[in-house]
C-alpha cells in the first residue's frame, strides 16, 4: 500500500517497513523540493546529494555556478546509488545533518 505523499513523483514498486519512508511509513514531506547527483552512498540509509546551481554575481553582471552537498534519507525502497538523479523533498529533521528524503530516482 503507497500512500499519496503530495509530490508529482512516481511512488516506488518494492515495498518497505521503513517508519522514515514518505510512501510506507509516517514522515510528512513539506517545503522544498529539490534535484541533484548522489555522490555517496556508503552509509546506511543515507546519502549524500551535490546539487548545482547558478548565483548572479552582482559586481560583475554575471551569473556564476555554486555546488552544494547535503545530506538525504534513502529509504531501503528507493536505494539510490552512486551517479544517480534524484529528486529530494525537505522533510523534519531526522539527524543532525538530515532534514531532506529521497521521493524519486530519475531514470
Amino acid at each position: 500500500m503507497t500512500r499519496d505523499i503530495g509530490l508529482d513523483v512516481q511512488p516506488p514498486t518494492k515495498e518497505c517497513t521503513d517508519p522514515n519512508c514518505p510512501f510506507h511509513g509516517s514522515l510528512s514531506v513539506r517545503g522544498q523540493v529539490l534535484s541533484g547527483v548522489v555522490v555517496s552512498n556508503k552509509m546506511d540509509k543515507t546519502v549524500v546529494v551535490q546539487r548545482t546551481y547558478v548565483k548572479k554575481n552582482i559586481k560583475y553582471e554575471r551569473y556564476e555556478k555554486r555546488k552544494s552537498k547535503m545530506q538525504a534519507h534513502n529509504p531501503p525502497c528507493i536505494n539510490a546509488v552512486e551517479g544517480a538523479k534524484v529528486t529530494i523533498a525537505e522533510c523534519r529533521p531526522l539527524s543532525k545533518t538530515k532534514s531532506y528524503v529521497i521521493v524519486e530516482v530519475s531514470k
